[in-house]
């Protein structure tokens, strides 16, 4: 493998990426990835102990080293997300339930690929040789391996009643996060979360309009629905970060990521609390989504739920504690059994497999008419 020196190298490497992993409908390979920058929101530090002072164009302006390595660290990491959830996410396409369902996913995929696309260019072009080989590792790292650096985007996305909720839910995180880091310090950061903001809306409707139709359709029920909520919505909450966090505390301080209501809340920031503040206000904005759906599930003793924030978390003070999906805490003997219940095991991912190979499991959609 060369080494990666130069922005060509670089973009060289990711077609050799796309073509380690199997990416190999023309349509995504035809796809023009770009760099794409928003007009800036502000034209000053909006928080933090260099408020009022004019953000930072380039690293050679950010005054110190440690702010460097953060700011380089909160990069990298956003670059792995988007990498990772199209190796996560690429086997699907194989089975699409419908035309508008194929489309649906590679617009996904592909504006995946461009938001890393954009993470690794700020890496080459302002981090030197450090970024680049950053920027490189973005692209050797593989979810299948368990190697990408949050637990979400290691996780398997195996059908797609797998890939709605994830849409609905990592994707919402992925909003989270791009809106804190919109208010950055760093203006090429700053300004590269306009246009991913705009693309990353596509996939939150994606999830949330694939989980309506399912429901309304009537085929898979609720019991297993909320099996893969189980799954992936306590890795959500994973992905905000540890509980009282130095780390959350310094990139505030420095101005590198804000609160996700940064501009609308006037209160002092409580900066031992950021990730709890950040993971309370996507808890509650996936609370209404789900009692949304609920209107479509007849019987309320089978409404789907959030499962409490306390359970089957890896991290934070919650850790490897055994509390059920109510928040009620169990035996440490009773808690690996109880796992077994309320995940989905073989037999439930053979299920909806089997599901989705006949009509009728998902409420029917068409492509718009050009």
């Amino acid at each position: 493998m060369r080494k990666v020196g130069n922005w060509d190298d670089w973009t060289d490497y990711f077609y050799y990426w796309q073509d380690s992993i199997g990416l190999e409908r023309a349509e995504l390979r035809k796809f023009r990835f770009g760099v794409l920058f928003g007009p800036p929101e502000a034209e000053s530090i909006e928080f933090g102990h260099y408020r009022g002072q004019r953000k930072w164009p380039t690293i050679m302006h950010i005054p110190d080293q440690r702010i460097r390595d953060t700011l380089q660290n909160l990069i990298v990491y956003q670059g792995d997300t988007e990498f990772a959830s199209v190796e996560q996410q690429r086997n699907l396409l194989v089975n699409p339930p419908s035309d508008y369902d194929l489309y649906s996913i590679m617009r996904v995929m592909c504006e995946e690929m461009r938001h890393g696309w954009q993470m690794s260019y700020l890496l080459c072009e302002h981090f030197g040789d450090e970024g680049r080989r950053e920027a490189q590792k973005l692209l050797e790292r593989r979810a299948e391996e368990g190697e990408r650096l949050l637990g979400s985007f290691n996780e398997l996305v195996d059908n797609w009643l797998d890939f709605f909720t994830y849409t609905q839910f990592i994707d919402r995180d992925g909003k989270f996060q791009l809106k804190m880091l919109s208010t950055s310090a760093f203006d090429p950061l700053a300004r590269s979360m306009g246009p991913m903001l705009k693309e990353e809306s596509y996939h939150l409707g994606t999830g949330n309009h694939g989980l309506m139709r399912i429901i309304k359709a009537g085929r898979i029920q609720p019991e297993l629905v909320q099996k893969f909520f189980n799954k992936w919505i306590p890795t959500a909450f994973d992905l905000f970060g540890n509980d009282q966090s130095s780390s959350a505390h310094w990139a505030y301080v420095w101005g590198l990521k804000g609160r996700f209501d940064e501009r609308e809340n006037a209160r002092e920031a409580d900066k031992g609390r950021l990730n709890e503040h950040a993971r309370e206000l996507y808890r509650q904005e996936c609370q209404r989504l789900v009692d949304r759906l609920n209107r479509y599930v007849p019987e309320r003793e089978r409404w789907l739920k959030l499962p409490d924030i306390k359970f089957n978390r890896r991290i934070g003070q919650y850790a490897r504690q055994h509390y059920d999906i109510d928040g009620n805490e169990m035996s440490a003997d009773r808690y690996k059994a109880y796992l077994a219940e309320v995940l989905p095991n073989e037999e439930d991912y053979r299920t909806v497999r089997d599901l989705c190979k006949n009509p009728g499991w998902i409420e029917e959609r068409s492509l718009p008419q050009s």
